[in-house]
């Protein structure tokens, strides 16, 4: 939690709140997580959770990663391209695609992991999520004009649905 906290906390502090006391997840609880360590604690994380989206009238089985950080004072060393590390565990768990949504900003260097495989960043794709907790002032849902990052691990990225909104089935 103090790791999202300083992680996302500069990027707004709304993206820090979701992390305040010990809770470790924003939305959904991730099923697996890959976590760097060195001499200062938590370096990188990385959250993997099986899930359905539908895309159009597909439900698409995904590897949806998510969590996706590393500590500011490691940015910029290539720490990101660990990612890769969780393409094994994703073959393991028999997904056709990993799946993931980052904000527009993070373009350039999530295009620099297509250095190490193939990744495909879809943009134009509204993505619909059921927000966390209920809240009366605020609608079920919200929708996200996010990057869509598709890697494909058991199926060729041509199978993707094609569709303009994705729905995330939950939070």
């Amino acid at each position: 939690a103090d790791f999202f906290r300083m992680t996302y906390g500069p990027t707004g502090p709304f993206n820090a709140k979701p992390f305040e006391g010990s809770r470790s997840w924003a939305g959904a609880r991730p099923e697996l997580r890959l976590i760097a360590y060195d001499a200062n604690g938590v370096a990188a994380h990385l959250g993997l959770l099986r899930r359905f989206i539908k895309i159009g009238a597909i439900d698409q089985l995904v590897g949806e990663l998510g969590l996706y950080g590393v500590r500011p004072d490691l940015e910029g060393l290539g720490i990101g391209h660990s990612v890769h590390a969780m393409l094994p565990v994703l073959r393991e768990l028999a997904v056709p695609f990993a799946f993931g949504t980052v904000r527009p900003a993070l373009q350039k260097h999530i295009e620099r992991f297509g250095r190490y495989g193939p990744v495909t960043i879809l943009s134009g794709i509204r993505v619909s999520s059921t927000l966390p907790e209920a809240r009366l002032d605020k609608p079920p849902t919200r929708i996200d004009d996010a990057l869509v990052i598709v890697l494909p691990i058991g199926r060729s990225i041509s199978d993707w649905p094609a569709g303009t909104v994705i729905d995330r089935n939950g939070p």
